[in-house]
């Protein structure tokens, strides 16, 4: 009897008994049918024991033999290129695992479960999926018709314990100079974006900030999945963007969300991240008196930001460039540009103020900025716009 065989039949005494079976119960029968079982009575104690919680994984966890990654605190991602290939980043690096699915069906099947308990579909027609798991950990899948190793499954966990600005100053992310400054600026009503590569902590570091808004405010959140932890603010109201069905009917973008929020009487709004059209209704959501809102985006650096923000406003909009320039400047306080360095793991690389547009070009004053000898320091450069910290401050 092989483990496919053992599995089959194990899923059929689930089915067949009249009370919910637990995991102890089912694990205890995995192992008394292994035990029992000649194919397996050759092999190492300790293979056995790999082959009893494969199954018991198989059966009874969404992620089949990558489960114990899952759970794995030291592993912050899992990295499935087909069936043979499987990755983790476990400690900041990236290393091989030596596990492997038996076929492609079962690498889909894994798939296919995870994207129907979130009422997502993943085939030939919908070759890609977004989803996340019930503890908020992120999937992306690649079905097999355009992978061509195979399909891919990407797992980016969510930490079980609320990651603070304590944190990230005791892993060298930022000073406390810096940590303070910005705590300054969320608790002022200064509009910030967190721009960065992928997997550069943007999600995480936006969160760290959310804590900073004072308890008694109103504040309207919006993802395209939702990860932000926002345990303060009373006052809180949390919306996420959604699919269309198999009909191609049914979804609700970032753009009409947004829209949908400026009528909720909002004091905050906190964009996950913005990509495409959605960053116009942001830009007039943070120019019509919705100070301290917040927002993510890819860029490789400040300057890339800022013109990754005028693409997307153009490719939604035909309007003149300096006018979008000048919403931009109007629209944004601080950018905080976070990276990714062999060896240093992620870091806040610059911390800028926006300052308007000079001669056509959006100019910032930077205010803190990494150096490998130095780390993360004030430039000691003033603030320019000043205002805001001293309605707050001084009100």
């Amino acid at each position: 009897m092989n483990v496919n065989t053992i599995k089959k039949q194990i899923k059929e005494i689930i089915v067949r008994n009249e009370k919910n079976m637990s995991d102890v119960e089912v694990l205890q029968l995995i192992e008394e049918m292994v035990l029992q079982d000649e194919f397996f009575s050759l092999i190492p104690l300790a293979n056995m024991s790999k082959v009893i919680h494969r199954i018991f994984y198989s059966i009874r966890k969404d992620l089949d033999i990558l489960q114990p990654y899952l759970e794995d605190e030291t592993v912050s991602e899992i990295m499935v290129n087909g069936i043979d290939d499987v990755f983790i980043e476990s400690n900041g690096s990236i290393k091989r695992v030596d596990v492997h699915f038996d076929s492609t069906e079962e690498l889909e099947e894994i798939i296919r479960r995870i994207a129907s308990k979130v009422h997502k579909d993943i085939n030939e027609l919908n070759p890609i999926v977004d989803a996340r798991l019930t503890d908020g950990s992120r999937i992306n899948a690649v079905y097999k018709n355009i992978a061509l190793n195979g399909p891919i499954l990407t797992v980016r966990k969510f930490p079980k314990q609320a990651i603070t600005m304590q944190h990230l100053i005791k892993w060298g992310t930022i000073s406390q100079e810096a940590a303070d400054y910005l705590k300054t600026l969320v608790r002022c009503g200064y509009n910030i974006f967190i721009s960065g590569g992928t997997s550069s902590g943007k999600t995480t570091f936006l969160n760290v900030l959310s804590n900073y808004i004072p308890s008694n405010e109103r504040v309207i959140v919006i993802e395209d999945s939702a990860e932000l932890q926002i345990h303060q603010v009373e006052n809180l109201v949390r919306m996420e963007c959604k699919n269309s069905n198999f009909q191609g009917v049914g979804q609700v973008s970032m753009e009409q969300l947004i829209k949908a929020s400026l009528r909720m009487r909002p004091d905050r709004i906190i964009v996950g991240e913005v990509r495409g059209k959605e960053v116009i209704d942001m830009i007039q959501a943070m120019n019509t008196g919705h100070d301290g809102s917040l927002s993510t985006g890819h860029g490789n650096s400040i300057e890339g930001m800022l013109r990754r923000l005028e693409s997307m406003f153009l490719q939604s909009a035909n309007f003149p460039i300096e006018a979008i320039r000048t919403q931009i400047a109007e629209a944004l306080d601080i950018i905080i540009h976070l990276g990714k360095l062999q060896g240093r793991g992620r870091l806040v690389l610059e911390i800028a103020e926006i300052v308007g547009v000079v001669e056509g070009e959006i100019c910032f004053n930077t205010l803190f900025e990494y150096s490998i000898a130095s780390g993360l320091v004030s430039t000691g450069n003033p603030l320019c716009h000043q205002q805001k910290m001293r309605f707050r401050l001084e009100g």
